[in-house]
């Protein structure tokens, strides 16, 4: 090919698109403001979830959310300054909580997270890096039978979709994960499934061989496009103009200002998203569990167990609240009793979230701006695929998916 194309955005996104076009033969720079990998795709829980289809806003959440933002336990927290700002947003996203949207949804999302280890092997064996994807089962842990059959909405949709567990009780989950509370007595284990041990070391692997397949990584923020005749022929940055034929906008929450320069108001608010990393750690799980009582998962990593999944609506400029780490402390003791670190990092982050909780994935009208955000919880997941189909979508590639539930113009 002899387009250049601008992907802008260095996350699992806009790398893996910036890979697959490199292999198409497309001239490749990828602009970020920050190094590849230190973003949202670097604060994670680590997960290939191939069956995380099912989005939060199912029926009756609506009625069960007050409870939630005052139960202490919970791990939904609200900063009740940002919330007049949230209200348009909020007011559009809960009113997918729905079967006949949450369906729709689902099956949405299942094209693009269905077969991510597979994805993502395909991402990354041919550059020397498949070390870096472990296949494992994946565990969602709960009190007793009666607490997962609480879930049987989500697990039937997960199980339409071809997502069936293996159910264990009893002594049957303390052998197959001694680190456990005993008060954990089932497990709903899913096979087929895997994780990174390091998501911001993945991606910066990925970012270096995208380096040596002869792309292009600038560091600068992009401001604007510059279009001609209605397509876009360079973007603006804080390091000067880079002329192009195509963009790629893969820059997660902050790609909605991007989209207002094309004209495009974009229902997309940020969800403030914190983990704990629990240095070398002993005393925790050997795969990915998801503990129900919390809704966080824990994963071992190669700096020691994270914990993740706390959610938070507060805007891009505030900084961290002590209460999501707190609960996120005392969810890791409950479960994992005989867990002991010697040290902890924590983090805060922004994962996008549409208000209709599908990606934007597609062109612009005419105008070769190509979008490719919009991951809320399955960026890491989901973003070897999108870079895949985006790029098939520039090189003239057949993409073989349906892409129509992800246009990036369906809210106009």
């Amino acid at each position: 090919m002899s387009r250049h194309v601008v992907v802008i955005g260095a996350g699992i996104v806009g790398v893996s698109t910036g890979i697959w076009l490199r292999r198409a033969g497309a001239d490749v720079t990828i602009v970020d403001r920050a190094a590849p990998g230190t973003g949202t795709s670097h604060g994670n829980a680590g997960v290939l979830a191939a069956c995380a289809m099912v989005p939060v806003t199912g029926p009756g959440l609506l009625a069960k959310a007050p409870g939630m933002l005052m139960n202490n336990d919970f791990p939904l927290f609200m900063r009740w300054s940002y919330l007049p700002r949230l209200l348009p947003w909020l007011a559009k996203y809960m009113s997918h909580a729905n079967d006949a949207d949450t369906q729709r949804i689902a099956r949405g999302l299942n094209h693009i997270v269905a077969d991510t280890v597979e994805q993502h092997k395909s991402l990354c064996d041919d550059l020397g890096l498949g070390s870096w994807v472990n296949e494992s089962d994946y565990c969602f842990a709960y009190a007793n039978r009666s607490v997962f059959e609480n879930e049987g909405y989500t697990w039937a949709i997960r199980r339409e979709m071809g997502f069936i567990p293996q159910i264990i009780e009893g002594q049957e989950v303390r052998d197959y994960e001694p680190s456990l509370s005993d008060d954990i007595t089932c497990m709903a284990i899913m096979k087929d499934h895997g994780f990174i041990r390091s998501p911001g070391g993945y991606v910066q692997a990925l970012a270096a061989a995208f380096e040596q397949m002869g792309g292009t990584i600038r560091q600068a923020e992009v401001k604007d496009f510059d279009l001609a005749g209605g397509k876009v022929c360079a973007v603006q940055t804080t390091q000067g103009a880079i002329a192009c034929d195509d963009v790629v906008l893969a820059t997660g929450v902050w790609s909605k200002p991007m989209m207002k320069k094309l004209g495009l108001n974009i229902p997309l608010e940020t969800e403030r998203g914190y983990h704990i990393v629990f240095e070398n750690a002993t005393g925790g799980p050997s795969r990915p569990v998801m503990l129900a009582s919390g809704k966080f998962v824990a994963t071992p990593m190669d700096q020691g167990l994270r914990c993740a999944g706390i959610v938070e609506f507060g805007g891009l400029d505030a900084g961290p609240s002590k209460a999501p780490f707190a609960l996120l402390r005392r969810q890791a003791a409950r479960a994992f009793p005989h867990l002991k670190a010697t040290s902890e990092i924590e983090w805060l982050g922004h994962r996008p979230a549409p208000s209709d909780s599908l990606p934007l994935i597609g062109q612009v009208g005419e105008t070769r701006v190509f979008t490719a955000f919009g991951h809320h919880h399955i960026g890491l997941t989901g973003g070897p695929k999108t870079g895949r189909l985006v790029a098939g979508l520039i090189t003239g590639v057949p993409v073989n998916t349906d892409l129509a539930p992800y246009h990036p113009q369906r809210f106009s």
